[in-house]
Order: C-alpha cells, then structure tokens, then sequence
C-alpha cells in the first residue's frame, strides 16, 4: 500500500509511521508547493491544521492528477474539512477520521504516542472502504467505525473545545483553568451549547476510543458545581500541563487558529438553527480577535473576569435587551 501524506507535523507522522511499520511505503508531501511532483497512492492522509486544508488540496491534486482513484482520510480537528476535501475529490474519495491517541513530538521532531485511544473512521460517500479499515487493524491500533461522518466530528468538536479556546485567551493551562469558577462555568455553558447544536442537527453523540462523548454531554447536564467537579478532576488528571492546540498557535504568532472550525463552527450551526450559542460565539470572536491583533491579548491574559464579561454581554444581545455600561 502506497500512502501520501500531507502535513508532517505530530499527528501526520505518528499516522505515517503508524502504517509504515504495517510494510506500507510512506511519502510526505513536500513543504513548498513547487516542489511537488506526480505520486501514485492508494491512501492520501491529510494531517495539516484546517487553515491550511484549502492548500492541502491543491497539493493533492498536482500530486494526484485530475482523476485520482486514492482515498483521501483526514484526522483533521473540526468542522467541514471533508466537505472541502469531498467537493474537490468526491465523496466517496473522502473518508473522516477521529484521532483519540494524545500525540506530541519529541526534541528531535519524531511524535510521542501515548499508549491508550485509537482511531474512528466514517465514509463521506457510500463507499465503506473496509479494505482502509483493514489496514489501520493491522498497526495494533483501536479502530472503531462510524456510519455518520458528522455526527463523528461533532462528537469530536465537543471534546476539542474543552479547555482550548479559553485557555488560548486567557494564556493559562488547563490545570490552571479548571481552579477558575467562573471560567470553568463557561466551559459547561459551551459543551452544552455544542451539545443543543448536535441535536439540532439531528446528530447523536458518540462515544471514542478512550473518551465516552456521551458521558460528557450527560455530565454537562448535571448542576453546574457537580458537573465542574468531575470534569475538574478528569481535565486535571489527563491535560493539566499540556498547551491546548489554540493557545500553542497564538504562541506561535501564526496570525490564525482552528477557532473558527471548533467554537466557531457551534456558533455558525447555532445562529443557522436558531440556537443561542453566547460563550461560543464569544469565545471565536474574541480568539480570532486576538491572533489576528496580537495586542489585544493583553486585555484577556489571566482576566477572566474580563472573558465573563464579554459572554455576559453576547447573552444580553442574543436575548435582545440592552447592556448596561
């Protein structure tokens, strides 16, 4: 099996030498668009961040060709990357993809997998592409299968935007926020929205290697005190001291981040649906905010009081009454 992947960060090279240790011949894309040349590939895995998918696709297709037969996974955080990649490819070219193996990378740039999670995939088209799961099997790793793709990276989303978005704005870790009352608040306050927006969409949770997607909405729905208490304790115990992905890329001054594919996506489906989405929503203005004018950080960092007074305010205009000065 011929496998092309596109991004060589953590994730991308874990997946690569994931497979190639199956006796799969592995190829990573080069970095510079003029350097790519034609490829033959059975898989394509695209493993860049969902800013930079509209340029993995270009990447495909001078790689590719205009009529490729390769199946194209993405492990990709967020919402509507297989819509794009599906749009140029087909849908029965895309399969979606669920990581749930924490992934870092070493000194040396090789990735470092933790020992639990696994993987999910779900076809975008009809194709069920079992000959793919097969071979994902054959690495050792957990591999599950979902029918619906959106309910996949919705149930995904809900996990992703726990202690990302406010820690990005804020500058704090997660081991840091989880002691912040107030801010822990509105983290319950927006799995709940992400959670009214699956079901406006008519999307069922569900469950990932290593993460019960269910337990967590179900928690959520328990009185805030209580459902701060064991979603403290697990956040603390499992991501206290890693940089979550948003606040690692406003550290990197990239000028953008996922924000819009992860809270973004719950305020964009939510103002669609009629759902009221106001730490989400918040949460993505304020972030895109920031990465875009890097000094208005400086307001936010470690001022949680001022994030709970900008989500105040989104709830006061989202229930259309006016703010007091």
């Amino acid at each position: 099996m011929n496998v092309y992947v596109v991004g060589a960060g953590a994730v991308g090279t874990y997946l690569g030498e994931l497979l190639a240790a199956t006796g799969a011949t592995v190829q990573f894309a080069p970095r510079n668009l003029e350097d790519v040349v034609p490829v033959s590939a059975d898989v394509a895995i695209v493993a860049v961040k969902a800013y930079d998918t509209d340029g993995a696709i270009v990447c495909l297709q001078r790689a590719l060709g205009p009529a490729p037969s390769t199946v194209i996974v993405t492990p990709q955080n967020g919402v509507g990357n297989e819509e794009k990649l599906a749009a140029a490819f087909s849908s029965d070219a895309v399969v979606s993809c669920a990581l749930t193996v924490p992934v870092d990378r070493a000194r040396d740039g090789s990735p470092i997998a933790a020992r639990d999670g696994g993987l999910t995939l779900a076809p975008v088209g009809a194709e069920p592409h079992n000959w793919l799961i097969a071979a994902f099997q054959q690495s050792g790793l957990a591999v599950g299968v979902a029918r619906d793709y959106r309910a996949l990276k919705w149930s995904k989303l809900s996990l992703n935007i726990v202690a990302n978005a406010a820690c990005a704005i804020l500058n704090v870790l997660p081991e840091r926020l989880v002691r912040m009352e107030s801010i822990f608040g509105l983290e319950i306050r927006a799995v709940r929205e992400a959670r009214a927006v699956m079901s406006g969409l008519g999307l069922a949770p569900l469950d990932l290697p290593r993460y019960p997607v269910r337990v967590l909405q179900g928690v959520v729905s328990l009185p805030t005190p209580v459902a701060r208490v064991v979603l403290a304790n697990r956040i603390a115990g499992g991501r206290g001291r890693k940089p979550p992905s948003l606040l690692l890329d406003l550290r990197a001054a990239k000028g953008q981040t996922e924000v819009e594919v992860l809270n973004g996506a719950v305020a964009d489906a939510g103002a669609r649906l009629g759902i009221k989405t106001p730490v989400n929503s918040v949460y993505c203005r304020v972030l895109s905010d920031i990465a875009h004018m890097p000094q208005l950080w400086a307001k936010y960092r470690e001022r949680p009081d001022v994030l709970v007074a900008e989500v105040e305010a989104e709830v006061a205009r989202q229930n259309g009454r006016r703010v007091r000065a």
